[in-house]
């Protein structure tokens, strides 16, 4: 069974500042520029302003940096002739001090370019750094944090005549913040020196070569065996070995894991998109989530994270589950499930705003954190506050390693793969397929779900996987719709119960991908104000299944009609009273209302991809967005 890893967690307040930006950096016997560029395509869902190298090689350190995708980059390259180095360091950059442009790209060198590095978080005192370092002479060419954090680090290497290394040390004691940073030195040619403090770092482990990454997804293809390095601790590689040091300089024994990541997981396979190709994993993903936790025929379901903390999450007197984007409309969905199936007041909070209004939160409670990434930085933040006040922490989320389930009591993964689209989708069926298994093993253990209740709503849960399969063949249909309504201005997504959270997913991801403004409501709020906006130009978009507020959906559709709007509905399979009403109708299987939400986003997610593309988008890379949302 998956099972988080519980950490003893320092008390800290630097996670609003993460930077979603990717790092990628290599050392060992291979040409290192390959890799590099590789792995920053890899990493570029984590952000695509603007992209750089840092190389060392028998002319020197020479770093290429260039505004826009890592293409860009490459192109620039090549305008520079054959390039030849062992050891090297590259960065992707998601903006946020200064604007997307090659000074601003990393890497960034020290005054006397001796040292070049890459950086991802934010330095929250860089302004009083920086003035500092200006009385004493230095120049900025740059508007980064990142410049003058080297060139702080460069200042207590010259003034204190100590290695590299330890001048690290001593800066980061100086700096606040977050950062995920790699260094090259001039000076030595087969060393890579490394950080990180609330920003992941990932070290891969070679036959006497090294990789450096923001995740594992650039490492794969040359080694399974990785260190994810822990906040407070310094990486050095140097002449083939690897040591790790807190920055109390205490050496650690860095711990192996072997990565259970396949290389096709993270390639299109033969997909357009990365989306299109996530879209339809789901049968898939959904069905690893599943997989060794639910045995629908024997009427067993263990999930290995809760077995510590079953006794708490019993007893506990409200469940409150935070967490931002696509992760929170699977928490309203949780919601539903939990108060339904195991009778506990449920609260379903925005990250960003959890922490911001003093909430009352106690040892009573029991939190439920859900990132895909594992690394967003309000989460965190709330996860902070949760523990502070006594709260037991549970987290559901995708990447092994990451920080969430390294700061959590306990928590179990989603097992959805690497997602690198940027837009969420199947990381918000698996959650929704962990917070159900959740809720089905509390109601029963409580007593407020009948075993036979619960034995069939496992086959029910069970047989999920077989009808996301059978709802993805409305692709073609979906496509069809969805050129009709490719330049519509608006949209407005509705449903009720269960369907509304698919509703706001539905909205989110078309404005997300195509940029068309969309709004999800509950159906029965229409009438409250967003009726005033339906005529012959709004498209509505109906989840109107077969459930227990299906008639009066129904009449919200009526109402709609009346108004000359025009309406796409997705409904249960054999469906005749809103076939006669919609102009256009998605079918989908049959299954328990408590679980439709897993079966009728699917064609939303759907619908939304043709439309972004029939408009031209980037659809794995929408403007402005990276994977995770890393600042606050």
């Amino acid at each position: 069974m998956a099972q988080f890893l519980f950490l003893c967690f320092t008390k800290t307040n630097f996670y609003k500042f993460l930077v979603m930006c990717g790092i990628v950096a290599y050392v060992g016997q291979q040409d290192a520029l390959p890799i590099i560029i590789k792995g920053l395509k890899r990493l570029e869902y984590r952000g695509y302003d603007s992209a750089g190298v840092a190389l060392l090689d028998q002319r020197g350190l020479s770093i290429y940096k260039k505004k826009g995708k890592v293409a860009e980059l490459e192109n620039h390259l090549a305008e520079n002739g054959e390039i030849h180095a062992k050891v090297g360091i590259g960065h992707t950059r998601w903006a946020t001090h200064g604007e997307p442009n090659d000074i601003n790209a990393h890497p960034h060198y020290s005054s006397s370019e001796r040292f070049a590095m890459i950086h991802n978080g934010i330095i929250e005192n860089y302004e009083v750094l920086k003035k500092d370092l200006i009385k004493k002479g230095y120049t900025f060419q740059s508007e980064t944090d990142t410049e003058v954090f080297v060139k702080f680090i460069e200042d207590i290497y010259q003034h204190n005549g100590c290695s590299l290394e330890e001048a690290l040390r001593l800066a980061l004691h100086k700096v606040v913040g977050a950062y995920a940073i790699v260094l090259i030195n001039l000076e030595e040619p087969n060393t890579l020196i490394a950080a990180r403090k609330g920003s992941p770092l990932v070290i891969g482990v070679g036959e006497g070569e090294y990789f450096f990454a923001s995740d594992a997804t650039p490492i794969i293809e040359y080694t399974n065996k990785v260190v994810y390095l822990d906040d407070y601790e310094i990486a050095v590689v140097r002449n083939g070995e690897l040591q790790i040091k807190t920055i109390e300089n205490v050496a650690t024994n860095p711990y192996i894991n072997q990565l259970e990541m396949e290389l096709e997981a993270i390639e299109k396979g033969g997909y357009e998109h990365f989306m299109l190709k996530e879209i339809f994993e789901q049968p898939k993903s959904i069905a690893d989530c599943l997989r060794g936790r639910l045995d629908a025929k024997s009427g067993r379901l263990v999930l290995g994270g809760l077995r510590e903390y079953m006794n708490k999450f019993q007893n506990a007197e409200r469940i409150i589950i935070t967490a931002c984007g696509t992760s929170w409309h699977a928490g309203l969905v949780a919601e539903y499930l939990f108060e339904e199936f195991a009778r506990i007041p449920v609260e379903v909070e925005y990250a960003s705003e959890f922490r911001y209004r003093n909430p009352v939160v106690n040892e009573k409670d029991f939190v439920i954190a859900i990132s895909q990434s594992g690394e967003t930085a309000d989460t965190l933040a709330a996860i902070e506050l949760a523990k502070s006040r006594g709260a037991t922490i549970f987290g559901v989320c995708n990447v092994v390693g990451s920080s969430i389930p390294r700061t959590t009591h306990a928590g179990s993964y989603t097992h959805a793969g690497p997602e690198i689209g940027v837009a969420s989708t199947k990381a918000f069926t698996a959650q929704i397929s962990v917070l159900a298994m959740m809720a089905l093993k509390l109601g029963y253990q409580r007593g407020t779900l009948p075993e036979s209740t619960y034995i069939q709503l496992l086959h029910e849960l069970a047989a999920i996987p077989a009808k996301v399969e059978k709802a993805l063949q409305t692709n073609a249909l979906i496509e069809q719709i969805a050129a009709e309504y490719k330049d519509a201005r608006n949209m407005l997504y509705l449903g009720r119960g269960y369907n509304f959270p698919v509703a706001l997913e539905g909205a989110l991801k078309l404005k997300e991908i195509s940029y068309i403004h969309a709004e999800g409501y509950p159906a029965a709020e229409m009438k409250h104000g967003p009726i005033a906006l339906i005529d012959e130009e709004m498209p509505v978009i109906f989840i109107a299944t077969q459930d227990s507020s299906y008639e009066k959906v129904v009449s919200n559709i009526q109402e709609v009609k009346a108004r000359k709007g025009k309406i796409v509905a997705v409904v249960t399979e054999g469906d005749t009273q809103v076939k006669a009403l919609a102009d256009h109708v998605i079918e989908i299987p049959a299954t328990h209302e408590a679980f439709a939400p897993l079966v009728a986003v699917v064609p939303l997610q759907l619908f939304s991809y043709h439309i972004a593309v029939m408009r031209g988008c980037n659809v794995d890379q929408p403007r402005n967005l990276a994977k995770s949302v890393t600042v606050e």
